[in-house]
């Protein structure tokens, strides 16, 4: 008895470390496990707004937590780096942990595909050809020469490369296609394995921060979470900011900054962006994202004046200047600005409504003229007939430049053309892998007393239903040859059933 156990344990090595560790990583159930994780985790990060203030997370939070729990499940979150989510040590450790998995998986069943790929086929007997899943028999009236060609003819209309081998009284025809194909779930495997790498050398070496630029201001730096500066190796300048409205009222249509790229004190490049239309230099991209109104800051008024029949002029002025409109005796002295007037419709007071964003800007004028009575009004910016003077002439409220800011995302990620390209390359392993297959066909034809006849078999590796479609079309093309028939078209086939 002793004995025994004795040679089944010799029989039944115990596998060593190395063994174990490799049928770790090779498990499908680790694959599963970490896709599961890297799923439900990017779900929390995309729900938690990644970068944010706390005030934002937290609102978000008590939606979902209440008020008084939102701050506890905020601190959990933001110890578990949640709201740096993509750039967190744990959530590369998994991208990486993955990336191993998929390289052993590939690495352990790669050579046997390979393998399959490179044995080059054999004829087989006619008794082998009748077993495999795809067979076909019949027999024709013929010459073994002349229905040896009409298969060939058949089989090279069909893409087929085909080899023969004659055995005595038979030709045997094999042939092969799509051998490569098996290569497609690799091919995914790879973009897979890229798509990860590119998103860790983003993670790694790119960043995402914001940066708020006043008109006619500059930067060399962006702003990360916590202050923390990114230098961006050039200065951005913001020539202008300006928001265009829909119709009357204030819903924004379209944001706009030009933006000035500067190095060693020369001007770059120069682009006017939108929110769908940033800026690129070096890697790094501009967004536009937010803006608004700087506090205690005296700007410029661009202002066109047009003398009654005369041209329009540009006019340049502060608050407290006064200017003369071209042409004329008239005075114009600017005694206000509002960013965002409107007036009361039941007392008809004119007021501000917003002084944190110049929503509808309007400055203040007193007109004066020799012999006339002094006129004060107000010229607003997105209703220009407010400019229209009693005497004819019109001002026009262009910009008041120099209080408003910019708000920019500015990221930089140089995984991105790593992914784009394993993006390509993903299409071509899925289409190679569920719209190719392996498809190989053997035709066994034997001569008898003036016929011929023929054992055909197959096998696809997968995509049977079109494989076997296809062998019917080559073998009704070939019969007909061999019949001296001309082939009928298929839709005239079906036509006639």
């Amino acid at each position: 008895m002793e004995d025994k156990e004795k040679t089944k344990q010799e029989s039944s090595p115990v596998p060593d470390i190395s063994d174990k560790i490799w049928d770790f990583f090779t498990s499908v159930k680790l694959t599963i496990v970490i896709l599961i994780i890297i799923a439900l985790t990017s779900i929390v990060g995309t729900i938690i707004e990644q970068d944010a203030e706390p005030e934002k997370n937290i609102q978000l939070l008590a939606k979902f937590f209440g008020d008084s729990m939102a701050p506890t499940f905020y601190n959990i979150f933001l110890k578990l780096d949640f709201m740096n989510m993509y750039h967190s040590w744990w959530f590369i450790a998994l991208l990486l942990l993955f990336c191993v998995n998929l390289i052993v998986c590939t690495l352990d069943r790669l050579p046997k595909t390979l393998k399959i790929i490179n044995t080059p086929m054999k004829p087989m007997g006619e008794t082998v050809i009748k077993t495999l899943p795809v067979k076909k028999e019949l027999r024709v009236k013929a010459g073994l020469a002349g229905a040896k060609d009409a298969f060939l003819n058949s089989l090279s209309a069909a893409g087929f490369r085909v080899f023969e081998a004659a055995e005595g009284d038979s030709v045997e025809l094999y042939t092969q296609k799509g051998r490569y194909s098996r290569l497609g779930l690799y091919i995914v495997h790879l973009s897979i394995f890229l798509i990860f790498i590119g998103a860790i050398i983003g993670a790694r070496f790119g960043f995402n921060a914001m940066l708020n630029i006043p008109e006619g201001g500059t930067s060399d730096v962006a702003y990360q979470r916590g202050g923390k500066q990114i230098p961006l190796g050039f200065t951005v300048k913001c020539n202008w900011y300006r928001t265009d409205y829909y119709g009357d009222t204030d819903m924004p249509q379209e944001f706009q900054s030009e933006l000035v790229i500067i190095e060693n004190g020369r001007e770059i490049l120069t682009k006017v962006i939108e929110v769908n239309s940033p800026l690129t230099y070096k890697g790094i991209k501009l967004y536009q994202s937010s803006y608004g109104l700087m506090s205690d800051v005296e700007g410029v008024f661009d202002l066109r004046v047009t003398p009654r029949g005369g041209q329009e002029t540009a006019v340049y002025a502060k608050l407290g200047d006064t200017f003369v409109i071209p042409g004329t005796n008239v005075k114009v002295e600017i005694i206000n600005f509002s960013p965002a007037l409107a007036k009361d419709p039941m007392t008809g007071k004119l007021f501000t409504y917003n002084e944190k964003m110049m929503v509808n800007p309007a400055v203040g004028v007193r007109i004066t003229e020799p012999g006339k009575p002094e006129y004060t009004g107000w010229i607003m910016r997105r209703y220009p007939e407010t400019g229209l003077l009693p005497d004819g002439n019109k001002i026009k409220l262009d910009d008041y430049w120099g209080v408003e800011y910019t708000g920019l995302q500015v990221s930089k990620d140089p995984g991105i053309g790593i992914i784009y390209f394993a993006a390509i390359l993903m299409s071509l392993g899925l289409y190679m892998a569920f719209f190719m297959s392996n498809r190989k066909l053997w035709i066994r034809l034997t001569g008898e007393k003036g016929a011929v006849r023929i054992a055909l078999g197959g096998t696809a590796n997968k995509n049977r239903l079109s494989f076997e479609k296809d062998v019917e079309k080559i073998l009704s093309k070939a019969t007909h040859l061999i019949e001296g028939s001309p082939q009928i078209p298929a839709h005239r086939e079906r036509s006639k059933k």
